[in-house]
């Protein structure tokens, strides 16, 4: 069986100055999913500007450098993102199947990142309980997940294609506050037809789905990183703790603290 190889898998989020540089070429292909937030990358000379939806693919011996810093965004920095360093020869021919852009929007959805989030946990585990055949599979679930979503954002049709542009806002906004009619006039549309078109598009408003990012978004906090859940509630977009605890109840069943510690529990546990 042809290899595929995960090295690498993690989620990053930065709310301060941050910088990585490998100006000596990876040795290994590098994907990386920007979901929530902006950030630059310098990649063989060229810099690109990554919002939330962009994937990054770069290739063995492709140059990298990456920024996140503050915008003018009232001092605020907000910047999260999956990635996966990976090799093997079913990697390689996967590169091959396509001509592949150094940055692609996407379309983000549970599964894609229900992929990625499960490499994560899988890698998590470390070398003791690391399933190496169970990660090859996801890995290539993964990449033709992505060449999907690749080529599913390149064909939609023009309705589809304007409320997908309002989908963008709201995933790139999501977490800071911003109004309906800044997401109808980014799209070129009215208030009315863009609440119209998104619900007809998404079967759901575009509070609801803002709320589902920020929701989303909290979940990825409170499981990786150290942040209070106060703080959690503050950048993720909810205008007090009261009402991120209200919400995060009605949707997963229990408060953020106990959800925090359970999942906790099952991190030791699997140890």
């Amino acid at each position: 069986m042809t290899e595929a190889r995960l090295l690498i898998c993690g989620y990053s989020y930065h709310n301060e100055p941050f910088s990585n540089s490998h100006k000596s070429g990876f040795p290994t292909y590098l994907f990386r999913l920007q979901t929530e937030g902006s950030c630059e990358v310098y990649c063989n000379g060229k810099e690109y500007r990554l919002q939330a939806g962009d994937l990054l693919l770069l290739k063995p011996g492709d140059e990298y450098e990456l920024q996140v810093r503050d915008e003018g965004n009232e001092g605020r920095i907000s910047s999260a993102d999956y990635y996966i360093f990976c090799d093997g020869s079913w990697i390689d021919g996967w590169w091959k199947r396509l001509e592949r852009q150094k940055v692609s929007h996407i379309s983000i959805d549970d599964h894609l990142l229900g992929l990625w989030r499960q490499l994560l946990l899988e890698k998590r585990r470390g070398l003791e309980g690391e399933n190496t055949e169970l990660i090859g599979y996801l890995l290539r679930g993964l990449c033709l997940c992505l060449d999907r979503a690749i080529t599913e954002t390149k064909t939609t049709d023009r309705s589809a294609f304007t409320a997908l542009r309002l989908k963008r806002f709201i995933e790139e906004h999501a977490t800071v506050t911003f109004k309906l009619e800044e997401a109808a006039a980014h799209a070129g549309l009215s208030l009315s037809r863009a609440v119209q078109l998104f619900k007809a598009c998404y079967g759901k408003t575009m509070i609801q789905y803002a709320l589902e990012i920020r929701l989303n978004a909290a979940v990825e906090r409170i499981k990786y990183s150290s942040m209070t859940l106060e703080e959690i509630a503050e950048t993720c977009g909810f205008a007090s703790y009261s009402y991120f605890h209200r919400v995060f109840r009605a949707k997963y069943g229990k408060p953020p603290l106990k959800y925090r510690e359970e999942k906790a529990a099952a991190a030791r546990s699997a140890e």
